[in-house]
């Protein structure tokens, strides 16, 4: 299976090169305010456009992930707090069960 995966991968990264390859004639970019780039080749400004876009998705992205990982910490923060509580109780940690045991997963 993982060569499988690595064989599609170079598929898709020698379709994108051969692509690229075959799109390096030189285009007049405009910007706002009549401001004109002559003679950047395409595949420059593809590549400008795609870097652009896989920032501004992980700056969109970072609220979320940022809000994830304070969510996972206040959870191993009072998962310490009852362990620690358990102990000073002097009572033994609870049996762990799969979730499977304790609600059988329904088929899809």
């Amino acid at each position: 299976m993982r060569y499988l995966v690595w064989l599609l991968r170079l598929a898709v990264f020698v379709l994108v090169l051969m692509f690229a390859l075959k799109n390096t004639g030189p285009v007049d970019v405009n910007f706002f305010a009549d401001h004109v780039v002559t003679g950047v080749p395409l595949i420059v400004v593809m590549l400008a456009v795609f870097v652009l876009g896989v920032f501004l998705g992980l700056l969109i992205a970072v609220p979320s992930i940022m809000r994830r990982r304070r969510e996972a910490a206040r959870l191993r923060r009072e998962l310490t707090r009852l362990e620690e509580k358990s102990r000073q109780n002097g009572s033994a940690p609870a049996e762990t069960l799969a979730p499977e045991a304790v609600a059988p997963m329904a088929p899809l």
